[in-house]
């Protein structure tokens, strides 16, 4: 399998006419046996903390015949030693992308919004000059990663870990950054501001706060009890792992707990706290059909080239989703998610139904590490239950 080293860099009243969301993902098989979990897999995460030496790591999966599986490796907290969990809450990143483009389509379906719309008739004059012309973008196109917007997180790349760890950032300050940056070469550019902007669309359709009508329309009907918005705050409520990254000081390199983090920079591309469980749940339903309808997942799946040195070779990008190759056949269809604190996921659900969240708590630093991370999403679902060495 040829992994793409730089996938993880991929790094937020309606409800009466949206379509109606169920509660209780459905089985894919009437009945189902216990399964263990597959060595391979173990093999896979134990790699991560163990020879590429990262703080902690875990994995549920889902599957069709088995049930869930889960497992984990190293330690949720450095300081106190406390074994890492898949149950702990953790950021996840641009997975939050997917959330909120679930959002708009569900707006679409109900009639509010036009994703061929240009972003000038609902944010009108916000996004102009340098080139730039809302006029000329679509909603669809924010979606999409096409929209020819740069990535305010690149103005931010140099910036003081301090002040960026404790600034609070509004969806209009990020788009102005945005704005002032040179134009990405290409057709498809990932572009985090998309996702701010489309964030800020929902906010003018509904009347609510973006992240309040993600809430609503996603979060509370499949009751992820463990994904929330953390607003301006700073911490991770209840149990959840620390995160941790690498910086230099004086020369050094230094591991640095980032688990403090004001997350604003993300907002709607990136801010939400979850669990794999939720996650995992979230993507069910998703791709079961039972938050959008049928024509408009269609769309949702409905995938472009992306950049081969942020997707790899055969990586693709529809609306808030990434598919890419998996090595026992077909595609996975999810998302990833990195955070500069240091909490890192990958969530895909393969053609057999069967899904998978992988979670770090801490940054890869080297090429091997993040390839390390990405085989244990493919090792997770290509993987035979209880039997298999390998994927």
């Amino acid at each position: 399998m040829k992994i793409p080293a730089l996938l993880l860099a991929l790094l937020t009243c309606v409800g009466a006419t949206a379509p109606a969301v169920a509660a209780t993902p459905r089985p894919h098989h009437a009945a189902q046996r216990a399964c263990d979990t597959p060595p391979a897999l173990k093999h896979a995460v134990d790699e991560l903390t163990g020879r590429h030496r990262l703080a902690g790591a875990a994995v549920e999966v889902v599957d069709p015949v088995c049930g869930r599986w889960t497992y984990a490796a190293g330690r949720a907290d450095l300081r106190t030693g406390r074994p890492m969990s898949a149950e702990d809450r953790l950021r996840i990143g641009s997975v939050t992308k997917t959330f909120t483009a679930a959002t708009v389509l569900r707006l679409a379906d109900a009639g509010r919004l036009s994703l061929d719309a240009p972003v000038e008739r609902y944010l009108p004059g916000l996004v102009r000059g340098n080139g730039y012309d809302g006029r000329r973008i679509t909603v669809r196109q924010l979606l999409q990663q096409t929209s020819g917007l740069p990535d305010h997180s690149d103005s931010l790349a140099t910036a003081d870990v301090e002040w960026l760890r404790h600034h609070q950032f509004s969806p209009r300050e990020l788009v102005k950054r945005a704005l002032k940056l040179p134009a990405p070469e290409g057709p498809w550019h990932y572009s985090t501001t998309n996702y701010i902007l489309a964030g800020m669309v929902i906010e003018r359709v509904t009347g609510r706060p973006a992240e309040k009508e993600i809430s609503r329309q996603i979060i509370k009907p499949l009751k992820l009890h463990d994904t929330y918005w953390p607003g301006r705050s700073e911490h991770i409520r209840g149990r959840h792992s620390r995160s941790y990254f690498t910086t230099e000081r004086n020369g050094t390199a230094v591991r640095v707990d980032g688990t403090e983090w004001n997350t604003s920079a993300g907002g709607t591309g990136g801010a939400l706290i979850s669990t794999p469980r939720d996650v995992n749940t979230f993507f069910a339903a998703l791709l079961d059909g039972r938050l959008l309808s049928r024509p408009r997942l269609a769309e949702m799946l409905d995938t472009v080239p992306g950049d081969p040195a942020r997707l790899g070779p055969e990586g693709r990008y529809g609306l808030g989703l990434i598919t890419s190759p998996l090595s026992c056949g077909g595609r996975w269809t999810g998302h990833s998610g990195s955070t500069r604190a240091g909490h890192n996921t990958l969530a895909a659900v393969a053609p057999d139904g069967r899904r998978a969240t992988v979670v770090i708590n801490e940054s890869p630093t080297t090429d091997a590490s993040i390839t390390a991370f990405i085989t244990a999403l493919d090792t997770a679902l290509c993987a035979k239950p209880g039997t298999d060495t390998g994927p």
